[in-house]
C-alpha cells in the first residue's frame, strides 16, 4: 500500500480529533511531495510521517483539509525568471504550479536574436524548477521560454523572458518609480489578471507612532500615496490616502488581494474625508472608512466604515489598526479589520464586497482580551478544519467571530503562527511579551488551543522587544528555531522547537533577523542589516548577498522557483532580489499555500515577518 493509499484508510478509519491533527499533518506532507513530483518523500521523512500516522487513534475528513489548506484564489503563469550570472551564464527559474500533474517535467528554450529558439535540455528537467545555460551568448538578446512535459507529452511553451538588466551578476530585478523616493510598504498581487505578480507601494518613507512621548509621534509632513506598478513596470494608477490619514504604519494599512475571485486582485485600506487635522496635525475626528479600490484604474468600488473610535480610550490606542485576509468559511476570502492593541479592541469580518460578516468588541463579550493585541493580526487554519481563525496576539478569535482563547498575558511583541515544531500535532504560536513577566515571558503555544507547549521558567522579563525570529535554521534540531531578546540586551534566548534551550547570545546582534529560503537547502538563511549571511545558521559566515543601499520591506515566493524573494526600497525603485543559486530540489510555489499566501497580504499593515508556510517541513 502506497504512503498515499495508506494516509486516505487511516483517515476513513479512524476518526477523534487529536489523531486528526497529526493525520492531516502526515497526508499535507505525503501531498506535498506527490504535487512536488517526488513521488514519496524520502526515507527520513517517511519515518516523521510514520511516527505521526502510528500516533494516530483517529482521523478526520482529510482530503477536505487537504484541498483547503493549499487552494488559492490567484491564477499564477509559471513566473519565469532570467538573471545573468556573474561568470557569465544565465540562471533560469520557474513555478511548479498545484495544478501541475504528478511527474511534471519541463523542457527549457533559448532564442538568441531573431533566430529559431533552441531546446537546451536533452530530457526534460523533472527533478527542480531551474537551470543554469552555461553557454549562453554573452552579446545579443537572449530570450527564454520552457514548457511543460506531462504523460511524455510537451504542452505549449509559457511566455519568452530575456535576462533582466543590472550591473554584472547582480540578482535582481528593477522597477522605476514615478517618484525618486523610497516607499515604506509594498504589497503584492495580480492587478490585471495575467498571471503575474504587480506591486503597490505607499510612500514616502516616513513614519510616525501615535505613542506621545519624544520620538515617536511626530506631525505628518505629507499625506501617504499609494501607487501601483505592473510587473513589467508600468506605473498604473495613484490613490492619495489623504490628510486625514496620518503618515505611521498604525494609521495606514492596506491589503492586496484577489478577494472577490474575478481573476484580478483589489486593494482594501483605510480612508478618511478631507482635512480633519487639529492645528498640533492629530487626526482625532471624522469619518473614517474601509475602502474597496479596483486593482485595474484605482478607482473607489466601495466603502463601508471603520470600526469606531468609541471604547477604545485614548487617541493613543484607538489609533492602531489593522487589515487581515481570512478564509473564514473555508472558500473565499474575506477581509478582516482589526482596531485597537493596548486596550480593548474591535475586530470586523466583510466579505470580497464589503458586505458584513461579523463584528466583534471585546468590552462586550470578551472582556479578557483587553490588551491582548500584538503588532500583527494574523490567518491560521488553528484547528484544521479547512477554516481560518484570527490570532491577534494573546488571543484567537474563531471564523464565527467568537472568542477562542486567550493567555490573559497582555500584549506580545513577538508573534509568529505556523508548524512550527513537527512532532506536535498542528501549528503553533511562538510568543515573546513586551509586557513584564514573573515567568513564561517567551512561550510557545499550542495554536488550537492557546495552551502553552513550553515556556522560558528561568526568571522575569520585562520587556521582550521588536519581531524576533522564527524560521528552520539549523538542521540540527527538528522543526523550527524560536529567537527574541529583550530591548535593554540584557537576555537573549534561542530555542529549539520543542523547548530546549540552545543559546542566550544575540543573533548578529539583532533582535529582528530575517529569514529566507535562498540557498540549495531545506534551511532559511539569515537576513540581517540588509545582507543574507551563510554559514553555520546564526550568521556566522559570508554575505552571499549585500542589499547596499536598498532596505527590505518583505520577503515572499513572487517569481521563479519555490526559493524567496526579497522585495526591497530603494531611491527611486523597487528592487525584487531573486537567488541564482541552481538546486536539484522543488516545491510546488509557494504563494498557492493558503497560509503561506494570507501571511504574506499582511505586508502592508502591522510589522512584517516573513511568511511561514503550513509545511515548512515537507521535503
Amino acid at each position: 500500500m502506497s504512503l498515499h493509499e495508506r494516509t486516505q484508510h487511516l483517515a476513513n478509519r479512524e476518526s477523534s480529533s487529536a489523531a486528526g491533527l497529526r493525520m492531516r499533518r502526515a497526508a499535507r506532507a505525503a501531498s506535498c511531495f506527490r504535487r512536488g513530483g517526488y513521488g514519496d518523500p524520502p526515507r527520513h521523512t517517511l519515518r516523521s510521517i510514520d511516527r505521526g500516522l502510528r500516533l494516530a487513534t483517529g482521523a478526520l475528513a482529510v482530503l477536505l483539509t487537504l484541498t483547503a489548506a493549499t487552494a488559492a484564489a490567484e491564477r499564477l503563469d509559471r513566473g519565469l525568471v532570467a538573471m545573468r550570472r556573474a561568470d557569465g551564464s544565465v540562471y533560469v527559474g520557474w513555478r511548479l504550479l498545484a495544478s501541475d500533474p504528478a511527474g511534471a517535467a519541463f523542457h527549457v528554450y533559448r532564442r538568441a536574436g531573431d533566430g529559431k529558439a533552441e531546446r537546451l535540455t536533452s530530457e526534460p528537467v523533472a527533478k527542480s524548477t531551474n537551470l543554469v545555460d552555461a553557454k549562453a551568448p554573452k552579446k545579443g538578446n537572449l530570450a527564454y521560454a520552457v514548457a511543460l512535459v506531462a504523460g511524455g507529452k510537451e504542452q505549449d511553451r509559457c511566455d519568452a523572458v530575456a535576462p533582466r538588466e543590472a550591473e554584472p551578476g547582480a540578482s535582481y530585478i528593477r522597477i522605476p518609480l514615478k517618484d525618486a523616493k523610497r516607499f515604506q510598504k509594498v504589497g503584492v498581487g495580480d492587478l490585471d489578471g495575467d498571471g503575474r505578480y504587480d506591486y503597490v507601494v505607499k510612500w514616502p518613507n516616513f513614519n510616525t507612532d501615535p505613542y506621545q512621548h519624544p520620538g515617536y509621534w511626530k506631525k505628518s509632513p505629507e499625506p501617504y500615496r499609494l501607487d501601483a506598478y505592473s510587473a513589467d513596470g508600468e506605473f498604473l494608477w495613484r490613490h492619495d490616502m489623504g490628510w486625514s490619514i496620518e503618515t505611521g504604519i498604525w494609521y495606514s494599512p492596506f491589503v492586496v488581494f484577489d478577494a472577490d475571485g474575478d481573476g484580478r486582485a483589489e486593494l482594501y485600506c483605510k480612508g478618511g474625508e478631507g482635512d480633519p487635522r487639529e492645528p498640533t496635525g492629530h487626526v482625532r475626528s471624522g469619518p473614517e472608512w474601509l475602502l474597496k479600490i479596483d486593482g485595474r484604474t484605482g478607482k473607489v468600488a466601495g466603502r463601508v466604515p471603520w470600526p469606531s473610535r468609541e471604547g477604545l480610550g485614548k487617541y493613543n490606542y484607538y489609533c492602531r489598526n489593522f487589515l487581515a485576509v481570512a478564509y473564514l468559511d473555508g472558500k473565499r476570502p474575506h477581509v478582516v479589520v482589526e482596531r485597537g492593541t493596548y486596550q480593548h479592541i474591535r475586530m470586523e469580518a466583510y466579505g470580497p464586497d464589503l458586505e458584513p460578516v461579523w463584528k466583534w468588541f471585546s468590552a462586550e463579550t470578551a472582556p479578557e482580551f483587553r490588551h491582548q493585541g500584538a503588532h500583527t493580526l494574523l490567518a491560521a487554519d488553528v484547528d484544521a478544519d479547512g477554516r481560518q481563525e484570527l490570532v491577534m496576539g494573546s488571543g484567537c478569535i474563531d471564523e464565527a467571530g467568537k472568542a477562542l482563547w486567550c493567555t490573559r498575558m497582555g500584549h506580545p511583541d513577538i508573534c509568529f503562527v505556523g508548524d512550527i515544531d513537527p512532532n506536535h500535532a498542528g501549528m503553533e504560536v511562538f510568543l515573546g511579551y513586551e509586557t513584564r513577566q514573573k515567568t513564561d515571558g517567551v512561550c510557545l503555544l499550542d495554536a488550537r488551543t492557546g495552551k502553552k507547549l513550553w515556556a522560558y521558567t528561568g526568571g522575569p522579563t520585562y520587556h521582550v522587544h521588536s519581531q524576533g525570529m522564527c524560521g528552520d535554521i539549523l538542521a540540527d534540531h527538528p522543526g523550527q528555531e524560536c529567537y527574541c531578546g529583550e530591548k535593554n540586551k540584557s537576555q537573549y534566548w534561542l530555542y529549539a522547537a520543542g523547548g530546549r534551550r540552545l543559546g542566550d547570545q544575540p543573533i548578529c546582534g539583532s533582535l529582528t533577523p530575517w529569514t529566507v529560503w535562498w540557498d540549495a537547502d531545506p534551511q532559511k538563511e539569515l537576513l540581517v542589516r540588509h545582507k543574507v549571511l551563510e554559514g553555520d545558521g546564526l550568521g556566522k559566515g559570508e554575505a552571499v548577498i549585500d542589499l547596499g543601499d536598498s532596505r527590505e520591506a518583505f520577503v515572499a515566493d513572487v517569481l521563479g522557483d519555490w526559493r524567496e524573494e526579497i522585495v526591497t526600497s530603494h531611491p527611486g525603485e523597487i528592487r525584487i532580489y531573486t537567488t541564482t543559486i541552481p538546486t536539484t530540489t522543488r516545491r510546488t510555489c509557494l504563494m498557492q499555500d493558503r497560509h503561506y499566501r494570507t501571511y504574506v497580504a499582511t505586508s502592508g499593515s502591522g510589522y512584517h515577518t516573513p511568511p511561514q508556510h503550513s509545511t515548512p517541513f515537507a521535503w
